[in-house]
């Protein structure tokens, strides 16, 4: 193992210390070109940063923001402001102007670094509205600044200002005063309902994560290379790259989400953290795959699933030696269809993908463990720096979310079956919100997640977010996330969102995937013009009636969606609808489709 202990301020530079001129960053430069930083490169960039903020005055516990996409400069700016005892405040690339000014004046943020030329703008708004905000750095050296700018500079400028001595030295004070109870970061929380919460994340939350994760995953080390793919606002990009740079694991960083399709193969990692959402995309496009092979090869894939699922759920899960020809047929097949399979995706060099967020349905958590896709579920919030639990290396289960992570506590709460949480790694509150901080807290310290789960053993379940849970007007109780869970896969199904709550009956919005269906539509001989046109034809609506009962067999009666409306236009960012971290905004969606949801009902 490479891990070490040493406090974030310090982190960079021990690392620099043992691996020199070996590559720690890959990315592409703004004209598409492939870049490396090395270790020694990666802690000079930090030590320029700490200065350069040290010039700009940033006082000790004073609170940063950085405002852009993944880039090599989000880096910089991280571990140079964990350097001089600053906190980094990180906000989505997609965020409004509102949503930055409101992070902004909560924590008090004077000087803020921005990606591009959207979040530039964006900022520059906020700067003439606030007396707040009063530098912008811009990482982006293509960003156009605008003509009453004659205070933005750009971050390669930035870091030429504090290149002195008087700032060195003031840095290596700070470095060496450090403290485990420092701010290391805010992070503040989607807001699927209600105002958003800064969560305070203290150097000892993270060095704990470290240590615990070094216990958990003993399979990954500095030979490692691991794709940063979600935006590193999210504390489970952000908590598993501090890791990786803490394991001496090189981190490839994707800049573009919509892009991931063409550099993994380019990249081949051996490592990514991800949402079910990925992971969803990945099983509907390898059944789509196996669905329209010819019927030879159709039979042979099905066949090297079945293969995989006994080998790696009935023995090599279970630590049982596997039957000769059993072993014999499952490494043919990995070396062959598993590997193809694979490939396509630029994922057959994956040693370990950890997914959390949400859950991941069961059917697909299986399928691709049996194609030995070495996912791992977990489960962890913002407020516990991530991880609270995930599957072990042996013995996990599927359906549940992982065995509880060494040295934190967890309980469950009679009176609603809340997932209470206990450790190191629990957030110490909520940013300028005492009350809100003393809410979230049991009497005893737990940390009240809003999840409902079942502990048996030290294997958790999850039951449902307990917010989302509707009553109907019947009295029965509804939990839309399990009935959503079961759409999730389906090659013609793009997002659900189930609605029940003081309704008679349950009933859905539905997007399609449109690829798929108008393919199907053209097959079938269903004229269209439109989408709208095709999502009110008889037919398709039919052909969705016959999905959804399918998805539901599992289901109660009052449990099954009983009528949908097919929508021509996907959930959006942009419209409030859904959070950066892709968690739907109920009553957003409710309150922009009233007028369809009513239809429904009548």
């Amino acid at each position: 193992m490479s891990y070490t202990n040493s406090h974030f301020a310090d982190l960079v530079y021990h690392q620099a210390e043992k691996y020199g001129q070996r590559q720690e960053l890959l990315y592409r430069d703004e004209s598409g070109n492939r870049e490396t930083v090395s270790w020694n490169s990666f802690a000079e960039k930090v030590r320029l940063t700490s200065q350069a903020m040290i010039e700009y005055g940033i006082e000790v516990r004073e609170n940063i923001g950085i405002y852009a996409p993944n880039m090599p400069q989000c880096f910089y700016t991280n571990f140079g402001a964990f350097g001089i005892r600053a906190a980094e405040v990180s906000m989505y690339a997609t965020s409004s102007p509102e949503q930055i000014r409101y992070i902004v004046e909560d924590a008090s943020i004077r000087l803020l670094f921005v990606g591009e030329q959207l979040q530039y703008n964006n900022a520059w708004k906020v700067k003439k509205e606030t007396d707040v905000l009063k530098h912008l750095v811009i990482f982006d050296d293509n960003v156009v600044r605008h003509p009453e700018d004659k205070t933005s500079v750009y971050f390669n400028e930035f870091i030429r200002l504090g290149d002195h001595a008087h700032a060195e030295v003031n840095v290596k004070i700070r470095r060496n005063e450090a403290l485990k109870s420092d701010i290391a970061m805010i992070l503040y929380t989607s807001g699927t309902t209600g105002e958003s919460k800064g969560v305070i994340i203290t150097h000892e939350n993270m060095l704990e994560v470290m240590r615990i994760h070094d216990i958990r995953l003993p399979m990954i080390n500095d030979r490692d290379v691991s794709m940063c793919f979600l935006p590193l606002t999210h504390i489970f990009e952000k908590a598993w790259s501090c890791l990786c740079i803490s394991q001496g694991i090189s981190i490839a960083i994707n800049h573009d989400p919509k892009k991931i399709q063409q550099i993994l193969p380019e990249v081949r990692p051996t490592l990514m953290c991800n949402v079910p959402r990925f992971w969803e995309k990945v099983y509907a496009g390898v059944q789509e795959k196996i669905e329209h092979s010819p019927g030879f090869m159709k039979k042979i894939l099905k066949h090297a699933v079945h293969t995989g699922r006994r080998y790696i759920l009935e023995y090599r899960n279970k630590n049982i030696k596997a039957p000769a020809w059993l072993a014999f047929k499952f490494h043919f097949y990995d070396k062959t269809a598993f590997t193809l399979l694979k490939k396509v995706v630029g994922l057959d060099r994956g040693r370990l993908f950890p997914v959390a967020g949400a859950p991941l349905a069961d059917h697909m958590a299986e399928f691709l463990l049996s194609v030995n896709m070495p996912i791992m579920c977990g489960y962890g919030l913002t407020e516990t720096s991530a991880t609270v639990c995930c599957y072990p290396n042996e013995n996990y289960v599927i359906g549940s979310i992982g065995a509880i992570m060494p040295d934190i506590e967890v309980r469950i709460d009679k009176s609603n079956n809340e997932i209470l949480v206990k450790g190191k790694t629990v957030t110490p509150g909520y940013y300028n919100k005492p009350e809100e901080t003393a809410k979230a807290f049991t009497e005893d310290g737990f940390f009240r997640t809003g999840d409902a789960g079942r502990l048996e053993g030290d294997t958790l379940y999850f039951l449902e977010r307990i917010k989302d849970l509707f009553k109907t007007s019947n009295g029965k109780y509804i939990a839309p996330q399990a009935i959503e869970l079961s759409m999730s896969g389906n090659a013609y199904i793009e997002q659900c969102v189930v609605i029940a709550d003081t309704y008679k009956f349950v009933s859905a919005l539905i997007v399609p995937d449109f690829g798929n269906l108008e393919n199907y539509a053209r097959k079938k001989d269903i004229p269209f013009d439109s989408r709208k046109e095709l999502t009110g034809k008889e037919e398709i609506i039919r052909f969705y009636q016959s999905i959804i009962e399918d998805c539901q067999k599992k289901f109660a009666s009052y449990e099954k969606i009983k009528r949908f409306t097919l929508l021509a236009e996907p959930f959006t960012m942009a419209k409030g609808e859904i959070t950066d971290t892709l968690k739907l905004r109920r009553p957003v969606i409710a309150r922009n489709y009233a007028g369809q949801i009513e239809e429904m009902y009548k």
